[in-house]
């Protein structure tokens, strides 16, 4: 009797719920921690600079062949499962090892990857003079550098090859990026122009202008003006293609073959088997910084996502500056002037139920009422002249951060609900006895006091905006947009534009890609920046909203 009356003095004092509460609340953390932990292991370890082996394999019945490349993955199998595919182990021997091999050299064995089975091999060796190409296509590229050549004449071979290599290379990579960036700047801002005139000219066409008068004259000066300039810049290009093509290399592979690569194909060449453990960290940050800063190659499966990075934070912050006025002003209606009733009640019900709305259905609203009514009517009215192609009545980045406002106004509106009711009844009765309009009480006490619960709903809504996928896909994400949104041609944002997003570049990596071996480090690492950008933009709004708290502390009290 003693000790069920003790346990029921435990249970009635309510220690059980809060150990339970504590229970799932650690539980929680680790499987979040644990989460991230896997994410960023297996995305962070995609930049290290692996050694690449040389493998004597022997198949039974086959000869004796040598493999090259990097250890990716490594399993046990069942001794049944392997005997599927013919290796036959030893009696009693139930499981054996196997494991997946980066072979690259895709262009010359048709596959990046191999599985190969633990008990036929032979023989393992790590040679110093293996090397790593990274290509700006058909990925990696494994073997021994033989020669380099310029314009076909071998200029170095043996030790002195590998110098000679370099150099060369950095005049490579170098020629190529001034290349991209008269590409991009200088003949993008002839395009525009040309495009420009062309809106130009058919705009005084629907406003039925004769021809050959001094508008149309005026046009097809400028448009001599424009194709002389780029008759120079192509002279250029042609010039600076010419050498980037100076030179090559000659690569020795596994089966013994050669081939030959341009030197305007190669991105880096290092030799991890000789690389001390400080260079090959350097690497690692090399490649790491490449991931963040390049733009992507081979369908999203190499190169960087910049681009992406870019397009996540372009079109959350103009989220938060549309959703943040609109929840904030509906709030303070609900909250402070409307006549709270049955009418009030259903409005906030529906304003809560729109946050439980699958995500795709704002999408298929964003696209029909966004993009199709109301980009298709300033198109009409502003864009006439380039119709029938669409301006505005395509999806874009307005419309896509228009549409993930909507999506999280809710939010908005019930943090600012919540920030408003916790202001104590005195303070608004005190500034309304010294003389101050229920107006002045609203913006000069109330909201400012209420600022970091909207801080609070804005934190939760970039949270909810950057991990969203399905509506963008309707709205303005694309798998590959060539141009950024903010560039050097007026008006230089370009809302109008299409964009990438990190959350879609996973998708898109993850299950749309024919080297699914080759992609999944990139989804991983993706993914984990994806975290890290969620997470800076909730620590400066967090870091914003302490401050505000701290700033009306005193007024509170």
């Amino acid at each position: 009797m003693k000790q069920r009356s003790s346990m029921k003095i435990w249970f009635d004092s309510g220690k059980p719920w809060v150990w339970l509460n504590a229970g799932a609340v650690s539980i929680s953390l680790v499987m979040v921690v644990g989460l991230i932990g896997l994410i960023a292991v297996r995305g962070l370890s995609h930049f290290w600079p692996a050694d690449i082996v040389e493998l004597t394999y022997a198949e039974p019945g086959e000869e004796k062949i040598m493999l090259v490349g990097e250890r990716v993955d490594h399993e046990t199998v069942p001794a049944a499962r392997l005997a599927l595919s013919g290796v036959h182990l030893p009696e009693g021997q139930e499981t054996a090892n196997r494991t997946l091999l980066k072979i690259g050299n895709r262009d010359f064995f048709g596959l990046d990857f191999r599985w190969i089975n633990d008990p036929w091999i032979e023989d393992t060796q790590k040679p110093d003079g293996l090397m790593s190409i990274e290509r700006r296509e058909w990925g990696n590229f494994y073997g021994y550098l033989v020669n380099v050549k310029q314009q076909g004449e071998v200029v170095a071979e043996g030790e002195q090859a590998w110098d000679a290599f370099q150099q060369r290379l950095a005049r490579s990579n170098a020629l190529y990026n001034k290349i991209k960036d008269i590409e991009k700047s200088d003949i993008g801002k002839i395009n525009h122009g040309l495009e420009e005139l062309r809106i130009e000219q058919r705009r005084l066409e629907l406003d039925k202008v004769e021809k050959g008068t001094a508008p149309y004259l005026e046009i097809e000066e400028e448009r001599k003006q424009l194709n002389t300039r780029y008759a120079k810049i192509r002279e250029q290009l042609d010039e600076l293609y010419s050498e980037l093509n100076r030179d090559q290399i000659t690569v020795k592979i596994s089966d013994g073959r050669e081939a030959e690569i341009p030197m305007a194909k190669i991105v880096q060449a290092y030799k991890p088997n000789a690389m001390t453990t400080l260079q090959k960290l350097g690497q690692y940050f090399h490649n790491a910084w490449e991931f963040v800063s390049g733009e992507p190659r081979e369908a999203n499966t190499e190169g960087g996502i910049f681009p992406a990075i870019f397009g996540t934070v372009m079109m959350v912050m103009i989220m938060s500056v549309l959703v943040t006025p609109f929840g904030v002003i509906a709030a303070v209606y609900l909250k402070e002037y409307a006549k709270q009733g049955a009418v009030v009640r259903l409005i906030r019900i529906a304003v809560n139920n729109l946050a439980g709305v699958p995500s795709i259905v704002y999408g298929v609203f964003g696209l029909g009422f966004f993009v199709y009514f109301i980009g298709g009517s300033v198109d009409e009215i502003f864009f006439q002249a380039k119709l029938p192609a669409p301006t505005f009545g395509s999806p874009g980045l307005l419309w896509a951060s228009l549409t993930l406002a909507i999506l999280t106004v809710p939010v908005v509106i019930v943090a600012t609900e919540e920030g408003l009711s916790r202001i104590p009844r005195a303070i608004r009765e005190g500034s309304l006895a010294l003389g101050a309009t229920k107006a002045e009480t609203l913006w000069r006490t109330v909201l400012p006091m209420a600022a970091p619960a909207m801080m609070t709903g804005l934190i939760l809504a970039v949270a909810r905006a950057a991990g969203e996928v399905a509506p963008l896909m309707m709205v303005g994400v694309v798998k590959l947009a060539p141009s950024l949104a903010i560039d050097n041609i007026a008006p230089y944002l370009h809302l109008d534009r299409q964009f990438m997003h990190l959350g879609f570049h996973i998708y898109d990596v993850g299950f749309q890609s024919p080297n699914v071996e080759a992609a999944r480090p990139l989804v991983y690492a993706t993914a984990f920046l994806l975290v890290l950008i969620i997470v800076v933009l909730n620590l400066a709004a967090i870091g914003i909203r302490n401050r505000l708290r701290e700033t009306y502390k005193a007024s509170e009290s």
